[in-house]
């Protein structure tokens, strides 16, 4: 009966929530549910029912985004990555500088409030939702604000993967050139792979590993995202005597994630494993991302317009375009 409340009796209507939140939840975690779906789950939830999210909810997502996180080291291959990411590290922190650098500016322009021009840029800029996963673990942005920025990803993810090949057949791009390209312009690890693999097995060969060499940046982004809005953050809270590092919450589950791959490199009994520790973290994100939805109030949703997913949309194909020129250089 949109756009009216569901009406709960008063006495039993916050655990009839919480037990129907927590029957969708395993739901969508024993499917393996995609992003976009348990991000709309949780929202369309909370909009039906018109009550907030239960206790503990903002918790228990930071404790799922952080494990499923730290679970995604499992597959990284550390010197694999490091082989590919090595040589061309400058050119990708150029990159990278340049899509955040942007991603801000056009938030100015077109008036995007809070951090959620931060949370697209770097999404777009390194790895999706696993990004901005990573960055609202320490930068503790509003529910909304994560909210909007992992749908706005998660939309030109899924139309990255099915337009990206087409668009690459029709430039007649070869194998190891569309792989790099893939690997620089899509969002999220999996649109990545799932692109490559549509392309060929070379694609998706490059594809994968050029796409992981990027993801480390999750590490340098978040702790600089730390110092940089963590302290000022904690020094405004506290009447301007915060200063430098002092009252940092240290991203210390980004070091879980290095200490995973480091595992999945060096010890070959963990290689067998490593395929269910991965799925366990895409599970957990799943989770985390019905959690975030769960806690956008009507409020906050009539808060949001067009803007963020026109920066998304201007951010992306300024990158694409970007990586393009770049990989098809490089040739």
């Amino acid at each position: 009966m949109p756009p009216e409340a569901i009406p709960l009796p008063a006495s039993r209507g916050p655990l009839l929530y919480a037990g129907a939140a927590a029957v969708v939840a395993i739901a969508l975690v024993a499917v393996a549910a995609p992003g976009w779906v348990a991000l709309g789950a949780g929202v369309l939830l909370a909009l039906a029912t018109g009550r907030p999210a239960p206790a503990n909810t903002k918790r228990y997502t930071t404790l799922a985004l952080q494990a499923g996180v730290v679970a995604l080291g499992a597959g990284m291959d550390l010197q694999q990555v490091w082989a590919v990411g090595s040589s061309g590290a400058l050119l990708t922190a150029a990159g990278l500088a340049v899509a955040l650098a942007l991603g801000l500016l056009l938030g100015r322009l077109l008036r995007v409030g809070g951090d959620t021009p931060l949370l697209i840029a770097v999404g777009t800029a390194i790895c999706g939702g696993s990004a901005i996963a990573a960055v609202a673990s320490v930068l503790k942005p509003k529910e909304h604000e994560t909210s909007v920025a992992l749908a706005v990803v998660f939309v030109l993810n899924a139309v990255g993967l099915v337009v990206f090949p087409v668009l690459g057949h029709a430039m007649h791009l070869t194998e190891p050139v569309f792989g790099r390209w893939a690997a620089l312009a899509i969002h999220d690890t999996s649109s990545v792979v799932g692109a490559g693999k549509a392309y060929g097995e070379t694609a998706l060969q490059i594809a994968t590993t050029t796409k992981l060499a990027r993801a480390l940046w999750i590490v340098p982004i978040t702790f600089a995202i730390a110092v940089r809005f963590g302290s000022s953050r904690t020094g405004a809270a506290a009447g301007g005597k915060g200063g430098g590092l002092r009252g940092v919450k240290w991203p210390w589950f980004i070091l879980g994630f290095i200490g995973m791959a480091a595992v999945r490199t060096w010890i070959p009994a963990f290689a067998d494993v490593a395929p269910w520790v991965v799925e366990v973290g895409r599970r957990a994100l799943v989770l985390a991302l019905f959690l975030i939805g769960l806690s956008l109030s009507r409020a906050a949703l009539g808060k949001v317009g067009v803007r963020p997913l026109v920066l998304g949309v201007v951010l992306w194909v300024v990158v694409a375009a970007g990586s393009l020129a770049l990989v098809t250089s490089a040739t």
